[in-house]
């Protein structure tokens, strides 16, 4: 229908900030443990080694303090090197500390977490591997636990490789599911910044006809007064004057001109203009897909007296004429609307005699990226394929119509029809609400 921006293609950067700090909270833990385990339980600990490797995470802190912004984001390969490090030196501690027989040995999950949130699928796949390696070293090559010397731990081989595959698959099954929960809050950010953006592009489209009657009566004026200079000017002019000529197109143009405006102000302006019937807003939204290939029908009560008349909801038009636009694409030959209401209800139906919604998604349908379309006479576009294709155009339009008070009922036809209906229900009150002024028409109402 319209082509939306590609918000959703933003990278994917870790602010340098953010590392640092949790390398902070990482650094004074493993500090705490080590001189706990050392100096409190009084058990063997290569105290030196440890904090040694402890110090190392520290200095890079301070280089990384000292060298960049703490507001800079990093890329995605940057930021990889860094959470590698992380896993690295605490592969390292937990070497110097019993393997995985360490019970903060699962700790090896946590820059897979931080990666799986904020950086690509490629960069979490090499950081998972990398510490899935770190894990199966560290079965064979470690230091022993720290522990009584009287009365030293041994940990039967089949629990350690339980707890080898038991880190596995953690670092596997919980950093796959914090990536697609990540990815989904990213889809539906994205896909609300675009509901935002098509609302206010409907908004500034839905005022220009009346920022031209705004200024045409402003431009009245002024042309007025050009006009009766001219005539002075024509009729002080010797009619052989080699200005005549000039002075007189410059009169019948002037005269164009207010006739032009003339009709610009014609558009109905204030309160009248700012509302519709129900009937005019099914008519604005159905024109753009009468032309093609399928007929568009609209049937309306015999008795019209009654008819709801609303704000001019932006929303309301692009919600629609979205979902008509989708009917259309769908349909083989028809597209039905129906339009009813009572003293308390304002409803409309839009039905097709397409193939209808997929059992497998009509549950789902609305929400961003989750889609059955075919491609349709305009879904060769690559831009258009690119946001309808994903259904964000139908998650913008249902967000939209939700926001105007409206319920959206979506089913199948019972056999022996076949297609889609989409039943759309407003309260009559919330249908007939007036928009609420934005603070510039505030302003400009005040001037």
């Amino acid at each position: 229908m319209l082509g939306l921006p590609r918000i959703n293609d933003r990278p994917r950067n870790v602010r340098l900030d953010t590392l640092v700090r949790l390398r902070w909270l990482a650094v004074f833990g493993q500090f705490g443990a080590v001189l706990v385990v050392h100096f409190g339980l009084e058990y063997e600990v290569p105290i030196w080694a440890c904090l040694a490797v402890i110090a190392l995470s520290a200095l890079l802190n301070v280089a990384l303090r000292v060298g960049f912004h703490q507001t800079q984001w990093l890329e995605p390969d940057r930021a990889a090197w860094l959470l590698s490090f992380d896993i690295a030196e605490l592969a390292a501690l937990l070497y110097l500390t019993g393997g995985l027989e360490n019970p903060f040995s699962f700790l090896l999950l946590g820059p897979v977490l931080i990666s799986a949130t904020a950086l690509p699928p490629r960069m979490t796949l090499l950081i998972g591997t990398f510490a899935m390696l770190c894990a199966t070293v560290l079965v064979f090559f470690h230091y022993d636990l720290p522990w009584e010397s009287e009365n030293k731990l041994e940990l039967p081989e089949i629990y350690m490789v339980g707890v080898w595959l038991s880190i596995l698959l953690a670092i596997g099954y919980i950093g796959v599911y914090t990536w697609q929960i990540a990815e989904e809050a990213r889809q539906l950010s994205d896909a609300l910044a675009a509901t935002e953006l098509v609302l206010a592009r409907e908004q500034h489209l839905s005022q220009l006809d009346g920022l031209a009657a705004a200024a045409a009566h402003e431009l009245g004026t002024p042309l007025s007064t050009i006009t009766v200079v001219v005539r002075e000017i024509e009729r002080a002019l010797d009619p052989q004057s080699p200005y005549a000529d000039d002075v007189k197109l410059l009169r019948e143009q002037a005269q164009r001109c207010r006739e032009i405006l003339s009709k610009i102000t014609e558009l109905p302006a204030g309160e009248p203009f700012d509302r519709m019937p129900l009937s005019a807003l099914i008519e604005e939204a159905v024109a753009p897909h009468r032309n093609f290939g399928v007929s568009v029908g609209v049937t309306l009560p015999p008795n019209r007296a009654a008819e709801p008349v609303g704000a001019r909801n932006p929303a309301i038009r692009y919600g629609l004429g979205n979902l008509i636009e989708n009917a259309v694409d769908f349909a083989h030959r028809r597209v039905e609307i129906l339009a009813q209401w009572t003293a308390d209800e304002v409803s409309i139906v839009i039905s097709d005699d397409g193939p209808g919604f997929a059992p497998e998604v009509v549950d789902r349908i609305g929400a961003p990226y989750v889609t059955h379309r075919r491609p349709g006479p305009r879904g060769s576009d690559d831009e258009d394929e690119g946001v309808f294709g994903l259904g964000l155009g139908f998650f913008i339009a249902k967000t939209l119509l939700e926001r105007s008070g409206a319920k959206l009922a979506l089913t199948n036809q019972a056999p022996p029809l076949h297609g889609a209906t989409i039943a759309l229900t407003w309260s009559r009150v919330d249908f007939e609400r007036p928009l609420a002024s934005s603070p510039l028409e505030s302003a400009i109402s005040a001037a």
